[in-house]
């Protein structure tokens, strides 16, 4: 349990959740006095590449610059086009704009609300450089069926990983199955570090790149009487570093992620479980063998009816996500996209954190019945 107050509510749709031990953590890098990229934020990184059993973990300052600089580290810029579901985070987007690149959006599988590999190759055009899939939920995404014909027409695979800490592609983490995966540490992931991210390279020279760019274009000289600067700057780079206190926070998290998976999966097949017998509900499929899930979905017809209902009688439902191809920043790329706009009408995310008890997990499926027959459902 953790060291601060319990929140076992269904007020909130997320939550951090905190073992305890991070605040001593934190205090002993404020002690230390050194609070930037330190060996504290290297062993952070040392420890996620054990974990996942990948050669290299680059530690950087938020989810969206993960996506961001492995989107510059794979060569994506001006004239390129990105592949990339439209039911995602904004931040996604975003990362594509932040490179001068333009999002090619598709369509979801509306039993998963992720890509598929058919999806995938439909939206494959001349211009594509990269595909970004979206580990929607935590559930993991299996693009290696066509993972030969992008490696022959030089197309990255640049997993957004975001929801997705700890999942497995079989018997590997994601991040370990050869792909550019991008991890997010914010407050209410699997993992947090209050704040922070992490790429994983595909190979060493690539780690290298994604290093200079979290440090504003700059590798450290190797001495020599005449050095007066201490560095060198080789390119465009961006202060994306993460800091020794965030390590410290992810560290101890770390330590725990065994019983925050096991949680996780308790908490969602507690949910399918008690939602079953609803009529007019679906519970969205996260996978939950091999997937640590990040949410818990439901498609109802009546979302808007449901979620006000639901929010007045204070049980805090949320919707994840509007589809970015409807929002006013993203019009200029706007296409038709069925599945993924019935989706946007129908979802509803559950609360969901290790806060939750079963008890509240069966008070919410109670709700959630009372309020669809409450809107004439």
């Amino acid at each position: 349990m953790t060291a601060s107050a319990r929140r076992s509510d269904v007020r909130h749709t997320a939550g951090p959740y905190l073992y305890g031990p991070e605040s001593a953590a934190v205090a002993r890098v404020l002690e230390g006095g050194q609070y930037g990229h330190t060996g504290v934020t290297e062993e952070f990184e040392r420890r996620i590449a054990d974990f996942l059993g990948v050669p290299e973990a680059v530690a950087v300052a938020s989810g969206t610059a993960a996506l961001h600089t492995a989107l510059l580290a794979a060569g994506i810029g001006p004239g390129s086009e990105v592949v990339v579901p439209s039911m995602t985070f904004c931040a996604t987007v975003q990362a594509i704009l932040a490179v001068g690149a333009t999002p090619h959006f598709i369509d979801i599988d509306p039993a998963t609300l992720c890509v598929s590999d058919q999806l995938v190759m439909d939206a494959v055009t001349d211009r594509t450089a990269a595909v970004m899939p979206v580990l929607f939920g935590g559930r993991p995404v299996d693009l290696s069926a066509v993972q030969e014909q992008l490696d022959e027409r030089g197309i990255a695979v640049i997993e957004d990983a975001a929801h997705a800490f700890g999942s497995r592609h079989g018997l590997r983490r994601v991040g370990a199955n050869g792909a550019l995966t991008c991890f997010s540490f914010g407050p209410i992931k699997n993992l947090t570090c209050g704040q922070g991210g992490m790429v994983i390279p595909r190979t060493p020279e690539e780690a290298d790149t994604i290093r200079r760019i979290r440090l504003l274009g700059m590798v450290q000289s190797q001495g020599g009487r005449t050095n007066t600067t201490g560095y060198r700057v080789e390119g465009f780079g961006l202060r994306y570093q993460l800091s020794a206190l965030n390590a410290a926070i992810g560290l101890v998290q770390l330590d725990g992620f065994q019983a925050t998976e096991d949680t996780r999966r308790h908490l969602w097949r507690t949910y399918r479980d008690a939602l079953a017998p609803l009529d007019g509900v679906t519970l969205v499929d996260t996978d939950a063998d091999h997937a640590v899930p990040h949410l818990c979905q439901v498609r109802i017809p009546n979302r808007n009816e449901v979620f006000a209902d639901l929010r007045d009688h204070g049980i805090g439902v949320g919707v994840h996500y509007p589809p970015n191809h409807t929002q006013p920043a993203f019009t200029a790329w706007t296409r038709h996209l069925p599945d993924t706009e019935q989706a946007g009408e129908e979802i509803l995310s559950l609360p969901f954190h290790q806060h939750l008890t079963d008890v509240d997990i069966n008070l919410v499926a109670t709700s959630l019945g009372r309020a669809l027959k409450s809107v004439g459902r």
